[in-house]
């Protein structure tokens, strides 16, 4: 997506984890009649196109199959066992040559809209300095807007740790939208009992 300043956004889907506090592949798990996996992708493809990509790593034949139709990228994770961090560091490689801005959202964040992931862009001032995040039970979290100047610390993310320690650093500011159902993610069988029930 390319908002009004001209700036172009490239989504970025996390859906590379082992799911081990769930038991099983939860990308796979079904809200609505529709894979976790799938929702996460049709919302980056609702606001940014074919201006996006699926980060996949464990099972990830079934996550593609899962979630991927015929626009965006596939990326696979070798090392998603290492943690997020993982993933997002190659996300961030693959398309910092094309995006002014990363857009990342979760897989397991079921209720995140597309009209929310649009207010993150539409915030955005399109200056390489400024993160746009969302706040949820006082915190500020995913989905998230990296711009340009965060690219280079993205890409050289270790572990699990994503990119959260940037709203803090004092070379960036963070400019934060509520969004209180992002609050939901499931982790676990009973979270997503709970959310369908």
């Amino acid at each position: 997506m390319k908002p009004q300043n001209g700036n172009a956004v490239f989504a970025l889907v996390l859906a590379a984890g082992s799911s081990s506090r769930f038991g099983r592949t939860k990308q796979l798990e079904k809200v609505d009649g529709v894979p976790l996996v799938k929702r996460a992708v049709d919302t980056a493809a609702a606001v940014c196109g074919d201006r996006f990509a699926l980060v996949t790593g464990h099972d990830w034949q079934s996550v593609r199959d899962a979630g991927l139709g015929k626009a965006g990228f596939l990326l696979r994770n070798e090392n998603y066992a290492d943690g997020l961090g993982t993933s997002l560091a190659l996300g961030a490689r693959a398309v910092r040559h094309a995006a002014d801005a990363i857009l990342v959202l979760l897989a397991d964040q079921p209720l995140v809209s597309a009209d929310h992931v649009r207010s993150l862009i539409d915030a955005w001032s399109g200056e390489g300095d400024e993160i746009v995040a969302t706040t949820y039970d006082a915190t500020a979290g995913p989905p998230v807007l990296f711009p340009r100047d965060c690219f280079d610390d993205l890409a050289n993310l270790e572990g699990d740790s994503g990119g959260k320690h940037l709203f803090s650093d004092t070379r960036f500011r963070t400019t934060q939208i509520a969004f209180a159902p992002a609050a939901i993610d499931i982790d676990t069988p009973d979270d997503l009992e709970k959310l369908c029930t």
